[in-house]
């Protein structure tokens, strides 16, 4: 099965949005654009990541077109970036991820027969670990992961390789046997290193119940800023000064925040 073709509508804008790029980091354009470098824009990126998870969440279809638009300029910038340098252009970057979309997916663009999803998954693995040359299912993730989702791909990979418990009641037990170790640990080294194992193995009682354990912590973050907000403005509303406020009754006006804003 050959790549469906883009129209050519979408080439004359895609051509007309990298050459806007070109023209912001020319001398003609932007002093800020043009003296941006791939280490410079890092932050910018990741920052870029999260307001389109931002934007997923607030189930707006404007607003996550939008900052999609916003990771697709990250992706010029570099691109232009490594052009100017003389490294790859973006021509380079587009006949990467063709190339990586076909080969990866045999099943649609050659003959391979898969049955399910499962075995996509499986195949996928397999061809990135002949990608990266290791059979190590713990190698290739990258330093700058996320730790909950460092934690979580590396029990995924793991597990595919047989190295997992046969049931939820091991990954049970040894919650219980991190926390009991937690509790023990004698010097702030070891309680930070049993802390850490708690948390490791919480990420796999996610992962046992099909969770991602990164975006479960996001969803908790934001569900906390939204009630204490409330919190504060219901003191407000009934002229209390919060911080002075004993802790019984800031539980209280936790509870009422949970049952208006969930």
């Amino acid at each position: 099965m050959e790549p469906t073709k883009p129209s050519a509508q979408w080439l004359t804008a895609f051509d007309d949005f990298m050459k806007i790029v070109e023209h912001l980091r020319s001398l003609e354009g932007c002093p800020w654009d043009l003296e941006q470098t791939h280490e410079s824009l890092k932050r910018n990126l990741i920052e870029e990541s999260y307001e389109v998870l931002e934007a997923i969440d607030s189930q707006d279809p404007r607003k996550l077109s939008e900052e999609l638009g916003d990771i697709l300029l990250q992706v010029a910038l570099h691109a232009d970036i490594a052009k100017k340098a003389g490294h790859f252009a973006i021509e380079d970057v587009l006949a990467q991820i063709n190339q990586k979309l076909v080969r990866r997916h045999p099943h649609v663009f050659g003959n391979t027969i898969v049955t399910g999803a499962r075995e996509v998954e499986d195949n996928w693995e397999r061809l990135k670990e002949a990608e990266r040359g290791s059979s190590s299912p713990v190698a290739g993730i990258p330093q700058e992961t996320p730790s909950l989702a460092y934690a979580q791909l590396m029990q995924d990979r793991v597990a595919k390789a047989g190295f997992d418990w046969e049931d939820i009641s091991g990954v049970l037990a040894k919650i219980c046997e991190e926390l009991d170790e937690f509790e023990k640990a004698e010097n702030p080294d070891a309680v930070s290193s049993e802390y850490g194992d708690v948390l490791f193995s919480l990420v796999n009682l996610a992962r046992w119940h099909g969770i991602h354990a990164e975006e479960a912590l996001r969803q908790a973050n934001k569900r906390f800023k939204q009630r204490y907000i409330k919190m504060e403005a219901l003191a407000t509303i009934h002229e209390l000064d919060f911080r002075r406020l004993p802790l019984n009754e800031k539980e209280d006006l936790w509870q009422q925040a949970k049952r208006i804003v969930g």
